[in-house]
């Protein structure tokens, strides 16, 4: 295991079991870190409610939080807003793509039960939090702007 994977790995777990953050925040903050991005408070209190639409089983956490972030680092390499956007299309397309969902309620182990155990998405997570990097990464040799 390379050691990105092995940060990825270890932040997810101490996000989840020692701070309880949702998936949105902890792709946030994961990304930032490996990214070297500072993030505003302000962003991290927009994703609380951002797992599934506060619960609601609607838009994956995972993907809010990675077009946050998608949004927050091409801005930083001064990318139009059409680029950003069209980034931002492109990694919801290539997310359904590789996990079959963009719904919580469908990518969500056991999807909502009163009974499910905290954090059912950590695996998942993982994966997520790998993918949305490689993304970012690979989108990031595109020339600013275009």
């Amino acid at each position: 295991m390379d050691s990105v994977q092995r940060l990825i790995d270890e932040r997810v777990h101490e996000y989840y079991w020692k701070h309880d953050y949702n998936c949105a925040t902890t792709m946030l903050l994961i990304l930032a870190e490996i990214c070297v991005i500072k993030l505003q408070q302000q962003t991290l209190d927009a994703a609380i409610g951002m797992h599934g639409a506060g619960r609601y089983g609607a838009q994956c956490g995972l993907v809010e939080g990675a077009l946050m972030f998608i949004g927050i680092y091409a801005r930083q390499k001064q990318k139009t807003d059409e680029r950003i956007e069209a980034e931002c299309h492109s990694f919801a397309d290539a997310f359904e793509k590789e996990f079959g969902s963009l719904l919580c309620k469908e990518l969500r182990p056991e999807g909502f039960r009163p009974d499910n155990p905290p954090h059912l998405c950590e695996g998942l997570t993982k994966r997520a939090v790998r993918f949305a990097l490689d993304y970012v990464i690979s989108n990031d040799n595109q020339t600013a702007g275009h």
